[in-house]
């Protein structure tokens, strides 16, 4: 008899632990009621950009009944779903950084929690969302005064400057108050160049004011500041009008970064290195025009001849 109750409470134990193994076993194979989460990793909701808001998105099993929120550190800061019923398959959401008061929510990290009412069951997703509203600040070298000629010959065609942001961005160069160039990737440091063009156009000679600014992962840009004075030239002279006496000889300086210029003057041309030109004027009195060309381009001055 004793023998037989001992074999029954083994068997017993066996089946209990079984029981136990099975139901252990059918807990962790369960399925979590959504999957696939995906959140943007940072947004600015003073940007007014694509980047303005983050972007939630998952998928539910089943139906359930969500209330979605945001928390920052522990605690709930703003609610995106109150309750809604929401059928099997995709949810997206859109976290603009107000709070339930309509105020902007301070700087940080967010993370999306999700609770299920018929599951009775609450789910942090593991994305963290960076809500970042300070724009990225730009050092380059200021009061910069350079000159160009973007005519093709591989010579001062272009102007370069190395800059640096206090976070990964992207820099941006401003002429005239029109963006020019934007670096295509994001880093603390980068170089922009500007080849004397606007929207695919060159610009007229003379004086251009360039500025800077910088554009974070966010959104967030800089206040643009000049920094640089470029002087698009081609060929330029040194002055516009000159006295002489007839058949007399005058200096006038011809600036280019060609290998050489060409000059015009009643009839008479030659070729010449750029810098100071060295003629003789015509023997009759009169105003005659005088022109120098370089890289196919020309500037000229009067030759008063009294």
């Amino acid at each position: 008899m004793a023998r037989l109750l001992s074999t029954a409470f083994c068997v017993a134990l066996l089946v209990a632990t079984a029981g136990a193994f099975a139901v252990s076993e059918g807990a962790k194979t369960e399925l979590v009621p959504l999957y696939g989460p995906h959140a943007d990793s940072v947004f600015s909701p003073n940007c007014g950009c694509p980047t303005g808001a983050a972007r939630i998105d998952f998928r539910l099993r089943r139906s359930d009944r969500l209330t979605v929120w945001l928390e920052r550190d522990g605690r709930r800061a703003r609610t995106l779903v109150p309750g809604r019923v929401y059928p099997p398959g995709p949810v997206a959401l859109e976290f603009d950084g107000i709070d339930d008061s309509g105020l902007t929510l301070a700087e940080g990290r967010y993370r999306p929690v999700v609770h299920f009412a018929r599951e009775h069951r609450t789910i942090e997703l593991p994305n963290t969302i960076v809500l970042d509203t300070t724009p990225p600040a730009v050092h380059v070298r200021h009061r910069i005064y350079a000159h160009i000629s973007p005519d093709g010959d591989g010579r001062a065609d272009s102007f370069r400057i190395r800059y640096s942001l206090g976070e990964p961005g992207r820099g941006i160069l401003i002429v005239d108050r029109r963006q020019v160039a934007i670096t295509p990737q994001q880093g603390r440091h980068g170089e922009l160049f500007w080849n004397g063009t606007v929207r695919g156009r060159l610009v007229r000679p003379g004086n251009h004011v360039l500025e800077i600014s910088a554009q974070d992962a966010a959104g967030n840009r800089t206040a643009p500041f000049p920094f640089a004075l470029v002087n698009v030239r081609y060929v330029a002279l040194g002055r516009t009008r000159v006295l002489v006496r007839p058949g007399g000889r005058f200096a006038i300086l011809a600036l280019a970064d060609a290998r050489q210029v060409e000059w015009r003057l009643h009839g008479a041309h030659g070729l010449a290195r750029p810098g100071t030109l060295r003629l003789r004027a015509p023997t009759r009195r009169g105003v005659y025009r005088l022109y120098v060309t370089a890289a196919g381009h020309a500037a000229k001055a009067f030759v008063v001849v009294s």
